[in-house]
């Protein structure tokens, strides 16, 4: 079982930034993926960005030069920074991992608001 932790959400002006934290209860040495999604309402979740244990990213096109996704191995913990924000992005924010047996497991979320 993997418990995950968001945090970093809240309210924020068109353009501006918020950096997104998710901390896994379980040794990442059994993680090898972790990502964030959103899902905003009437939508459906959406992949924001990912990041393997050896590295590797992977981002939606609508967030390529704006958002940067990191983690740190040791301390199970993912990141997301979000740069130059839009009112189209206000959604809740999910952290999800997937472990080497391909079983995945979603945070409790964390809502963005963007607007003035």
């Amino acid at each position: 079982q993997v418990q995950l932790v968001e945090s970093g959400g809240g309210l924020v002006q068109p353009g501006g930034s918020l950096r997104l934290s998710c901390a896994a209860s379980r040794n990442s040495f059994s993680i090898y993926l972790m990502g964030w999604y959103r899902q905003a309402p009437g939508h459906q979740r959406e992949l924001v960005a990912s990041i393997t244990r050896g590295g590797s990213t992977n981002y939606a096109d609508s967030v390529k030069g704006r958002f940067t996704i990191s983690s740190n191995n040791a301390k199970n913990t993912v990141e997301l920074q979000m740069n130059n924000l839009d009112p189209a992005e206000t959604a809740i924010y999910y952290c999800k991992a997937v472990t080497d047996v391909s079983r995945a497991y979603w945070g409790q979320g964390t809502q963005v608001t963007v607007s003035s």
